[in-house]
């Protein structure tokens, strides 16, 4: 079966690239799981920080405070915006891992199967090969065998 070395070669190239794209794509998940983590710990932040300043304005509150809280609120919203986009784009690159993915593993698959079919071939053709042999020793030994009826000689 040395026909086969040169697939199983390709084979192994196949899952050594596709192995590199699962790699690939657990990284990718977990950039998104660890944005999508940030992204909701800032919101959360950002709600913690509105009530608490809001019940402080209830109370009093300066004008030039009022200001500061503005602005940082302004800045805190403009930072949740850009984490929402990296989650976002985190998750396009998810997307895109899992294509490479399933793309490495049809050709896995495919190599799997011509090297199946590669096998079978060759089991058939042994197979051929063992009828033929079987048919050819009984065309022989019933040439050689005495016809029925007729005396042996010894």
């Amino acid at each position: 079966m040395t026909e086969l070395k040169p697939l199983m070669t390709l084979l192994a190239q196949a899952e050594q690239e596709r192995d590199a794209a699962l790699a690939r794509h657990r990284g990718a998940q977990a950039t998104h799981d660890a944005a999508t983590r940030q992204a909701e710990q800032l919101l959360v932040y950002r709600r913690d920080y509105e009530q608490r300043w809001n019940e402080q304005f209830r109370q009093s509150g300066a004008i030039e405070v009022l200001h500061c809280y503005q602005g940082f609120m302004q800045r805190l919203s403009a930072a949740v915006e850009q984490q929402a986009r990296a989650t976002q784009q985190a998750a396009v690159q998810v997307e895109r891992a899992q294509v490479v993915v399933r793309e490495h593993e049809l050709r896995v698959a495919s190599v799997r199967k011509l090297i199946e079919r590669r096998v079978d071939e060759h089991r058939r053709l042994g197979e051929r090969l063992d009828q033929k042999r079987s048919d050819e020793f009984a065309m022989r030994a019933s040439r050689n065998r005495p016809a029925f009826g007729q005396p042996t000689t010894y």
